[in-house]
């Protein structure tokens, strides 16, 4: 833990709340792979195959919003693809994700919701991947959704929504500690 751009009181004070009361501890509530080519054709198909490959999902294509026609998007042409992942698949692509980074990510990766985002700059990069020349070399966006247990009700769809105070939030130290504890990942200061 040594290697939290935290002060080391914070840290134990945040430790202790969750030991206290088991619903402030905030645990990993899903990952999302993205690959955005910016075009659709042939490779799009591919690195949907790779991506289903890396996860184990069946990723779903994601379509442009507007035409642009400076780089030739249409709207509604599939440009990228994207899976979610949540539970035991989630963490498992984090630690293989993570040691393609080096296990080091930013501080300014961080939002104000605890949420953590990072780019993967080529995919051969993943242990246990190897080089395809029909597909070449893809990067990928990899976003870390984290929140404490009791944020569902923001969602549910039966009975009545609520909404969730600004205490029950994950705050970014709080995603440095867990992210630290679960896979070992090591923060940077810019």
């Amino acid at each position: 833990m040594s290697s939290l751009p935290i002060p080391p009181e914070t840290v134990e004070r945040i430790l202790e709340e969750w030991k206290r009361s088991p619903m402030r501890k905030p645990r990993i509530a899903k990952v999302t792979v993205n690959i955005s080519l910016g075009y659709s054709g042939e490779r799009l198909v591919k690195a949907a195959k790779l991506l289903e490959e890396l996860t184990g999902q069946k990723p779903v294509f994601r379509k442009a919003k507007r035409t642009i026609r400076a780089f030739g998007v249409r709207k509604g042409e599939n440009i990228a693809v994207m899976v979610t992942l949540r539970g035991q698949r989630a963490i498992e692509f984090l630690k293989k994700a993570l040691e393609a980074v080096g296990r080091r990510l930013k501080v300014s990766s961080i939002d104000q919701h605890g949420n953590v985002s990072f780019g993967i700059e080529e995919h051969i990069l993943i242990p246990g991947v190897r080089y395809d020349p029909e597909l070449g070399i893809l990067g990928m966006d990899v976003a870390i959704t984290i929140e404490r247990p009791g944020h569902r009700i923001v969602r549910r769809k039966r009975m009545r929504k609520s909404h969730i105070p600004l205490r029950h939030r994950v705050k970014p130290e709080e995603t440095m500690i867990l992210l630290s504890q679960l896979l070992g990942v090591e923060w940077v200061q810019k």
